[in-house]
C-alpha cells in the first residue's frame, strides 16, 4: 500500500497511532486529516479567546483578531510538530516564519472580513459566523502552508 485512504485504514486497523500523527509522511490526505486535528486544536484556542474577550466587553471583531493571534500560534507549534513534521521549508527559519506569520495575516483579513460580512451583512450570530469563517480560512491555510512546506524540487 503507498499512500491514500489505503494506508491511513491499515494504520488505524494496526492501531499505529504514533505512525497516524506523527511520523513523517508523503500521503497528502493524512496530511490532511492531521491537518484537521491542528486546526481543530488552533480553532478551540481562537474560538475561546474571541468568546472570553466578548464577553469581557470588546468588540467581536478586537477579539477575533487575539483570538486569531492565539490561534496562529498554535497552529504554528502544531504544524510543526504534527501535520508536517520532519518536513522543512525550502527557506531559512527565518524566512518561513515569516512566510507563515504573512499566509496568517491573509488567513486574519479573511477571517475578519467573512466575519463581518455574516456578522453584520447577514445578521448571523458573530460566533457563528465565526466558525463558518474558520472552515474557510482553514482551506486556505492548508494549502498554502503545503505548498510552503512541499519538496524542492532535483537539481541536475
Amino acid at each position: 500500500m503507498t499512500g491514500g485512504w489505503a494506508e491511513i485504514f491499515a494504520l488505524l486497523k494496526a492501531w499505529r497511532w504514533r505512525e497516524l500523527l506523527y511520523t513523517p509522511t508523503e500521503n497528502g490526505i493524512l496530511q490532511f486529516l492531521r491537518y484537521l486535528i491542528v486546526g481543530g486544536c488552533a480553532f478551540l484556542a481562537d474560538f475561546c479567546t474571541v468568546w472570553l474577550l466578548k464577553e469581557l466587553g470588546l468588540h467581536y471583531l478586537v477579539a477575533g483578531v487575539f483570538g486569531f493571534i492565539l490561534g496562529v500560534i498554535v497552529n504554528y507549534i502544531l504544524s510543526k510538530t504534527l501535520a508536517f513534521s520532519g518536513k522543512k521549508a525550502n527557506m531559512s527559519r527565518e524566512a518561513e516564519f515569516m512566510v507563515f506569520v504573512i499566509i496568517s495575516l491573509i488567513g486574519l483579513g479573511l477571517t475578519e472580513l467573512l466575519m463581518w460580512v455574516f456578522t453584520d451583512g447577514l445578521g448571523l450570530f458573530y460566533l457563528l459566523s465565526k466558525a463558518i469563517a474558520a472552515v474557510i480560512v482553514l482551506l486556505w491555510n492548508f494549502f498554502a502552508k503545503k505548498f510552503m512546506y512541499r519538496k524542492k524540487p532535483n537539481k541536475e
